[in-house]
């Protein structure tokens, strides 16, 4: 079984954009610019905005952090949207979801300029990536193709499970997975709650992609020898050993499910780290104007 070490990896790949970066300013480029729009106080929001703010910084971005409270009407930020859309200096920009139940957050998303959306979730973006044109693609399920791809992972082929159907990290995941590019070229099905025999689809996987907010959920009789576990679970439960008062679970079980792998992701230092920085390598993108000129 090998560990794959996605913080290492992370690490890694930030030091390569700021290593173009810097070869951008040296060329009298401007430095890519990255806003983000948090509202509210939510903790795994919080954390989420602060570490991308800290990935800006290491990477030579200039980052914008716009905050608002949980009030903030949907027209005010919907305005600020539409700001940043028509900011020059603003290569790309998110808006960190969820969102205060009073505001809709697919208008917010089709709201952003899809040259802007770095995160990937427009639906122009959406469309393109299913297509298999450049776009900028959803973090997550980016951060795990560069996963495959940076262990040298074989997919051609491979029979891939799914589990979670979301828009931000199952359904782009199924989509990249069955694209003619490597890594891809498999053979993806998607599982659910309402999936019959979800065991037995697992066990015949290759590969099983993790992505349904459940705790534990894949046990090892769900496993088969060899398999690859990418595991993109982070919930946080109570645990009164932690200073915190909780830690955080992934979707699979580690300890009985890890000896029966190929490779399999830790929780946390997996799939997480690599979400931020696919996050900077849009930014980069759209600093570059790489896709959308």
């Amino acid at each position: 079984m090998q560990l794959i070490d996605g913080k290492a990896v992370a690490e890694q790949v930030k030091e390569e954009i700021a290593a173009q970066v810097a070869a951008m300013v040296e060329n009298g480029m401007k430095r890519p610019h990255l806003a983000a729009i948090l509202v509210g106080h939510d903790g795994g929001s919080e954390t989420y905005v602060a570490a991308k703010v800290k990935a800006c910084a290491v990477c030579g971005f200039t980052s914008t952090l716009i905050r608002y409270e949980e009030d903030v009407t949907e027209e005010e930020l919907l305005a600020k949207v539409r700001d940043l859309n028509e900011d020059p200096d603003v290569d790309g920009f998110i808006v960190q979801l969820p969102l205060p139940r009073h505001i809709n957050e697919q208008h917010v998303i089709e709201a952003i300029d899809y040259r802007k959306d770095v995160d990937g979730f427009h639906p122009i973006n959406v469309g393109r990536m299913s297509i298999g044109l450049p776009c900028f693609i959803s973090a997550t399920p980016n951060g795990i193709m560069e996963l495959l791809r940076r262990y040298n992972i074989e997919t051609r082929g491979k029979k891939a499970v799914v589990l979670g159907r979301s828009n931000i990290v199952g359904k782009p995941m199924a989509t990249l997975l069955m694209q003619k590019t490597n890594p891809g070229d498999c053979t993806v099905t998607i599982c659910h709650s309402h999936t019959q025999n979800i065991v037995e689809e697992c066990r015949q996987a290759d590969i099983i992609i993790a992505a349904l907010g459940q705790p534990g959920f894949v046990t090892a009789d769900m496993v088969k020898p060899g398999a690859v576990i990418i595991d993109v679970g982070t919930t946080r439960v109570p645990d009164a050993t932690k200073k915190s008062g909780f830690r955080l679970s992934g979707d699979v079980r580690f300890d009985e499910v890890a000896p029966l792998c190929s490779y399999i992701t830790p929780v946390p230092g997996g799939v997480g780290p690599m979400t931020i920085c696919s996050l900077m390598k849009n930014t980069l993108l759209a600093g570059k104007k790489s896709i959308y000129r």
